[in-house]
């Protein structure tokens, strides 16, 4: 093997984590923009306690849905598994903890 080639799988390799880091970033915007999204939702919607909690159109995902990637319904359930968001019985939300404590 020569010199060029070594480089070029070195320069390959560096492109490939590279690309596979900026992936990893741009989920993580993402998921945090969804968050933010919900959090915003509630606090409009004034859903703080199980007696004012509503129904959110993005709480379940649409198998049929054609396009980019929805993160609303994965972080509302990783929202609802860390305490940040409750749900009554009849599958609406709200938020459990007040505003600016997140």
């Amino acid at each position: 093997m020569s010199s060029s080639e070594t480089w070029e799988i070195v320069i390959g390799v560096c492109a490939l984590i590279g690309v596979y880091i900026l992936t990893r970033r741009y989920h993580a915007w993402r998921m945090a923009r969804a968050y933010n999204v919900i959090v915003k939702d509630l606090e409009q919607k004034e859903a703080m306690d199980p007696s004012s909690a509503v129904d959110l159109p993005y709480s379940r995902q649409n198998i049929f849905r054609i396009g980019a990637r929805d993160y609303l319904p994965k972080m509302l359930q990783q929202m609802t598994a860390h305490s940040i968001v409750g749900m009554t019985a009849d599958g609406k939300y709200y938020l459990l903890r007040g505003k600016g404590r997140y």
